[in-house]
């Protein structure tokens, strides 16, 4: 049996392993897909304090060797269900685990466009967070897809680096604050589409353009980057029973990490909150783990 076990191996996870073994913990993180999560996809982060530059792969590395090197221990595996319970039985695919306390740190994963040319782009002009990657077009343009509250505060977020920005809607009207509507529209940087779709992605090694239709007619729009902004999915839907989720399906838990199950905390993207950057995955990692830490 395990002090903590977490779920979920990525910069909230790994983090929450660093600090639950140095505080002398006996813990597992369980991870289904790659350790370090999203962010081994990145060619470049940029905006981690202290790190001016380093890859995704290279970031999560280091953060998974500082893991190990902690003694935390690992299991690359699927986790199936949690039994509640004062002590907490985690099922995988590949057999059962047991602690005293939970941390799921299982991330979300960014609503894809599902278009021609997407996976291929990805990472060489199609991105999913604009404040990550924005500065990489300093003085280009780029694409927004999407009519909600990020769309918008993406594209604005935008405008202040790129010299164009389209905004593309499927509808005519939009899920956004009016409040962030107007303060696009009257923007001179942005240009807002409506009732278009984006059909397929052109390049070569990178983006170069975009095809959307409109009432049956396809035109082509020049750009360098696409912004996907059309919503998260979280990965929590295994966990519905034992703690309590938002409309949204993320875990509503404070920002000391506590679900509504005693001895379960949920950290980095799986949680509701408002900004999902490395840094408050990684301030997420050392709350839960620090809460963990002090119930067990």
């Amino acid at each position: 049996m395990y002090d903590i076990i977490i779920i979920g191996g990525g910069c909230a996870g790994l983090t929450a392993a660093v600090y639950s073994a140095r505080a002398g913990k006996s813990v597992l993180v369980i991870e289904g897909e790659t350790f370090g999560g999203q962010i081994t996809a990145a060619p470049k982060i940029e905006n981690y304090p202290a790190i001016g530059s380093i890859s995704g792969m290279e970031f999560a590395d280091s953060l998974f060797s500082q893991a190990e090197h902690a003694r935390a221990q690992f299991e690359f595996s699927t986790v199936t269900e949690i039994t509640d319970g004062e002590i907490k039985i985690v099922k995988t695919e590949d057999g059962e685990f047991s602690a005293r306390s939970v941390i799921i740190a299982s991330g979300s994963k960014h609503r894809k466009l599902e278009i021609e040319g997407e996976e291929r782009f990805a990472g060489h002009g199609v991105s999913y967070c604009a404040v990550c990657d924005g500065a990489f077009f300093k003085g280009k343009t780029a694409v927004v897809a999407g009519g909600g509250n990020t769309a918008f505060s993406d594209a604005l977020y935008l405008s202040a680096i790129c010299e164009k920005v389209y905004l593309i809607h499927r509808r005519s009207t939009f899920r956004a604050d009016n409040v962030l509507i107007e303060r696009a529209r009257n923007c001179n940087n942005i240009e807002i589409i409506t009732d278009t779709v984006i059909k397929q992605l052109i390049g070569n090694d990178s983006l170069t353009g975009i095809i959307t239709e409109s009432n049956s007619m396809q035109s082509e729009i020049k750009t360098d980057a696409l912004f996907a902004a059309i919503g998260r999915i979280p990965e929590n839907e295994i966990f519905k029973n034992i703690v309590e989720l938002d409309s949204d399906g993320y875990i509503i838990a404070g920002e000391d990490c506590r679900t509504s199950a005693k001895g379960i905390f949920a950290a980095g993207d799986c949680r509701r909150k408002s900004v999902r950057q490395l840094t408050t995955a990684a301030a997420d990692g050392a709350c839960a783990a620090s809460a963990a830490c002090a119930e067990v």
